[in-house]
């Protein structure tokens, strides 16, 4: 038989997997051959932290998550993200292959969407290959993820406003679309957001707030035996694990150990209610969307914009802060503090009279 009729018969036989597998790990893992990889190649490479996150959410859509926690923070330099799923969750053996090239679970499923071909294998180790530091925290068969990223964004550049919520608006399906904001890594994840819709939810915060979330999320999907009788917390899903926690002390270990560094006060401020959990994107999209179209707006010519309820709102509390001069000089307001805006400034004006 020539070789090309034996490669005939073995893609006839096999389905061409043969072809396209260098390695076989298990439990639906493989190393892609090469010609496979670059079959496959995506439409962009990691420039910036804003494509590690897309990337990082793919992932945990294609792992089956209903679920995507992002947890980020930046200390100086090193913007630092640890991303929580509920989906199928990596076997131990495998959870350092997956940043060699190639490695996928996706060898039936490779697929296109609005970022580009995903499924190569590639993803991961451009990631790694990109970053201080990238490493499977936690997981295991079927109890989701956390994997935790350290950029060093002078060598990675990030978009330098990373506050801004985008605006929100309708398009001609009536679909929520973020427009007019920098694509930092909230745009980011709520375009994601807005194309899945709730399917899997996201949510983005700081550590403390997304632990927050965690626990709260994870009592609601827990019966009290779990709550009361788990034995190990690393039987349980990773996006649970929090629920179980029993003090500040127990708190603050358990964020630990997947992937979120909280210090033992903020876990007291958590367990006392003092730091709130945060809403899915795409709920906040939509309460946002509400908010800008009845927004009356008090605005510069160049572009600073208040809310007039947030004016109304500061201004009653610049009048309570006014009460220490008061008492202090014997001074009364004659009219509620005057919030105005020019150019980058706030300016407040007290009217006031002397008694």
């Amino acid at each position: 038989m020539t070789d090309g009729r034996l490669i005939d018969f073995i893609e006839q036989v096999s389905g061409g997997t043969h072809l396209r597998v260098e390695e076989n790990f298990g439990n639906g893992f493989v190393r892609l051959r090469s010609e496979e990889a670059e079959r496959r190649q995506a439409k962009h490479d990691i420039r910036q932290v804003e494509d590690i996150v897309i990337e990082m959410l793919r992932n945990a859509r294609d792992a089956g998550a209903k679920d995507i926690y992002i947890a980020t923070t930046k200390e100086g330099s090193r913007r630092l993200i640890t991303i929580i799923d509920d989906g199928d969750g990596i076997p131990p053996e495998l959870q350092s292959l997956i940043f060699e090239p190639r490695v996928t679970s996706k060898l039936e499923t490779m697929l296109e969407d609005d970022w580009g071909v995903h499924g190569r294998g590639m993803a991961l180790f451009s990631i790694k290959s990109n970053v201080t530091s990238a490493a499977v925290v936690a997981s295991g068969v079927g109890l989701g993820a956390s994997i935790f990223v350290d950029i060093d964004t002078d060598l990675l550049s990030e978009k330098t406003d990373q506050s801004t919520f985008p605006e929100i608006v309708k398009d001609e399906d009536g679909n929520l679309k973020a427009t007019k904001g920098p694509h930092n890594i909230l745009r980011t994840s709520l375009e994601f957001a807005l194309k899945h819709r709730k399917s899997p939810n996201v949510f983005i915060g700081t550590p403390s707030a997304i632990a927050k979330t965690l626990m709260e999320r994870g009592s609601r999907q827990m019966t009290n035996d779990d709550l009361l009788f788990c034995n190990d917390v690393n039987e349980l899903p990773v996006s649970r694990r929090l629920a179980v926690s029993t003090d500040a002390a127990d708190l603050m270990a358990n964020c630990a150990a997947i992937g979120l560094d909280i210090s033992e006060r903020t876990a007291h401020r958590i367990l006392s209610g003092q730091i709130a959990a945060v809403s899915p994107l795409y709920e906040m999209a939509k309460g946002e969307r509400s908010r800008q179209a009845k927004l009356d707006l008090i605005k510069d010519n160049r572009g600073l914009r208040l809310a007039k309820d947030d004016v109304e709102a500061f201004s009653r509390e610049m009048e309570k802060a006014f009460e220490l001069l008061a008492q202090r000089y014997y001074l009364s307001l004659t009219d509620v503090p005057r919030v105005s805006v020019k150019g980058d400034a706030i300016t407040v004006r007290f009217q006031i009279e002397k008694e």
